[in-house]
């Protein structure tokens, strides 16, 4: 068994995100493993950049309310319990409602 101490929880870079977004690490795969698990808590209205993934993302809300885009596509609500999954190249941008936090798990 092995455990870890938790790294401090890091704010979200301004080149990632509009608003006030923070991140707990939780795991990361060994090489050649590219799995990351990490706790993203958006504040009200906070998002991410629009952006895309080479090999897709999935997102799942843990806690609040938000809103997801695909370029040219419908905004959509998404809460807790919700599984977000984007395929690979595929331009989005996620994050909270205006009125609610959200804490995601991509």
């Amino acid at each position: 068994m092995e455990i870890r101490p938790k790294n401090p929880t890091a704010k979200g870079p301004s080149e990632w995100f509009t608003g006030d977004v923070y991140i707990d690490a939780i795991a990361q795969g060994v090489k050649p493993s590219r799995i990351r698990v990490n706790a993203v808590h958006f504040t009200p209205g906070a998002r991410t950049a629009w952006h895309s993934h080479a090999l897709g993302q999935t997102l799942y809300v843990t806690e609040g309310k938000g809103l997801v885009q695909s370029r040219g596509g419908d905004l959509v609500s998404i809460r807790s319990g919700d599984i977000v999954s984007t395929p690979g190249g595929e331009w989005h941008w996620h994050g909270a409602a205006p009125d609610h936090f959200m804490t995601t798990s991509p």
